[in-house]
């Protein structure tokens, strides 16, 4: 069998240093559509040195060489092909604000096997803690078609009942046509994105964006839209990658505010202490994200951003 879930489970993790700028935020920022206006003051806390703060989805970039998809797949016990192989879903827990300059040790491990019966999901978990301690922790979830059917466990359901009702807000965003070129220059080189004749290979039409990208498009329209630009305000986030995106389309993104698990609405929430002295969420925003020039078609789903 390609993946050998006790021998991928039982791997020694993967630990290196990982080192971030602030130009490397300052590009990231700029890769997921930040800076238009380029004089808006809101836009300038993504773009100016003296004014920065880091988007936490900055996470799934930082140290451009941090373990991620693609290692995963060359850990033991895991043999397969990389042409059935999806990004299909990502979380994020942010321990404590990400600093503008950093130098950190990234852990990482396949944390979970599950089998869905016509494909496997692999779990690759990467944890990054600095000198003061934790700072987040990043779950990929890579969906292998054909390899499933062992019998082995097959894991929590990723699909969340849909929201209901209007959405509190409704926002609509270009993705640029060299998005994806820029976007591409914080790591992620796959040719997808950039070569249309490999994407043509791959089955698509032309170049198609990154899915992290529009991961990260939509956490910075939630915190500019419902957290008041305040990114320290996000204590986790998560989505499932439904469909692809094209440069130059619009994405509409759609944000339902709900109170936090156990509480009666996120208004009276306490907020307290949670571990590594990080605050507790008090208030999750529910999202849906869809390609407007296919009829809305689905691009990110079950996704939700705890917030306090």
């Amino acid at each position: 069998m390609p993946i050998d879930e006790a021998l991928a489970l039982a791997a020694e993790p993967r630990t290196g240093e990982i080192t971030w700028t602030p130009k490397d935020v300052q590009l990231y920022h700029l890769g997921i559509g930040a800076g238009i206006p380029a004089t808006d003051p809101d836009e300038l806390r993504y773009t100016l040195e003296s004014r920065l703060h880091v988007l936490p989805s900055f996470a799934t970039v930082a140290g451009a060489g941090s373990p991620g998809v693609i290692s995963g797949l060359s850990m033991p016990g895991v043999d397969v092909d990389l042409a059935c192989v999806l990004h299909g879903g990502q979380s994020l827990t942010i321990h404590r604000p990400i600093p503008v300059k950093g130098r950190a040790t990234a852990t990482s491990r396949i944390a979970a096997v599950y089998d869905k019966g016509k494909a496997a999901v692999l779990v690759m978990r990467t944890e990054v803690a600095d000198a003061d301690g934790p700072l987040w922790t990043n779950d990929a979830q890579i969906f292998v078609r054909g390899e499933g059917g062992w019998g082995g466990d097959r894991g929590p359901s990723a699909r969340l009942d849909a929201p209901t009702g209007e959405p509190d807000k409704v926002v609509e965003r270009t993705v640029r046509e060299d998005q994806a070129l820029l976007y591409r220059l914080s790591g992620d080189w796959n040719p997808l994105h950039a070569d249309p004749e490999f994407a043509k290979l791959a089955g698509f039409e032309r170049p198609i964006l990154h899915g992290l990208c529009t991961y990260g498009m939509t956490l910075k329209t939630v915190v500019d839209t419902l957290l008041g630009g305040d990114v320290t305000r996000v204590r986790s986030y998560a989505t499932r990658f439904a469909g692809v995106v094209y440069p130059g389309e619009t994405l509409r993104i759609r944000m339902w505010r709900q109170g936090a698990k156990g509480s009666e609405g996120s208004e009276g929430a306490m907020v307290s202490k949670g571990s590594h002295g990080a605050q507790e969420a008090q208030g999750v925003v529910r999202v849906t994200v869809g390609a407007v020039e296919r009829g809305d078609a689905p691009v990110l789903a079950d996704t939700v951003v705890e917030h306090s």
